[in-house]
């Protein structure tokens, strides 16, 4: 019994690790139509913050970027701001998960799109713990091409979701009604493609009718 245990305790971590998909285009990630999950992550100040769907007072718009770290992210962030004040006016949160650890949140963003992120609009929160992407079903496993690519270009990822769990989430968007439910969904495992931010728009108003 004592060596059917530590056998099970030693495969743990194995199993662990095998409980994420192999690579972006293998997760099947939550759609339209399905109940929002809850998950706690972190904000810029290391304090937790609790997702409940159950408990939701406003819309909510939860959008998951790689880290400060990609340049697809930052465009896509800065193009998506254009429109948060206007989806903020319609009485819609809405929250960025980043992978990146708590204290890189902004700096990271600021250093490539050299633009003062204020977050007035919405919420930058980090899932380096993967809980949010586990959560949604974004989460995969990244290979040693992506380490070596921060590597080369001097990138600090410890502490990141890639640093402690190898892991990253596809890019997504998710709108989410008071009840908690997703009405909209766009997830793409090609991390080039983005939701374009007048869909975003577009998505958000069709949350208060």
């Amino acid at each position: 019994m004592f060596m059917a245990s530590l056998a099970l305790a030693i495969a743990a971590p194995a199993l662990a690790a095998e409980a994420l998909p192999a690579s972006a285009a293998d997760v099947k990630p939550l759609a339209s139509g399905d109940q929002a999950p809850a998950f706690t992550v972190r904000t810029v100040d290391n304090e937790v913050y609790e997702f409940d769907p159950n408990n939701l007072t406003r819309p909510t718009i939860l959008i998951s970027f790689r880290g400060g770290w990609c340049p697809y992210c930052n465009l896509h962030l800065s193009e998506l701001r254009t429109v948060i004040p206007q989806i903020n006016a319609l009485g819609v949160d809405v929250l960025f998960l980043s992978g990146d650890r708590p204290d890189q949140l902004y700096s990271s963003l600021q250093q490539d799109t050299q633009q003062d992120i204020d977050g007035r609009d919405y919420v930058i929160l980090s899932d380096a713990e993967v809980n949010a992407a586990r959560a949604l079903g974004t989460a995969f496993q990244v290979d040693s091409g992506l380490t070596n690519y921060l590597d080369k270009k001097g990138r600090d990822y410890r502490g990141s979701s890639i640093g402690q769990h190898n892991a990253l989430a596809v890019p997504a968007v998710y709108v989410i009604n008071k009840d908690g439910k997703i009405v909209f969904d766009f997830v793409n495992a090609d991390y080039k493609v983005r939701l374009p931010a007048d869909d975003l728009l577009a998505a958000a108003q069709n949350a208060v009718d």
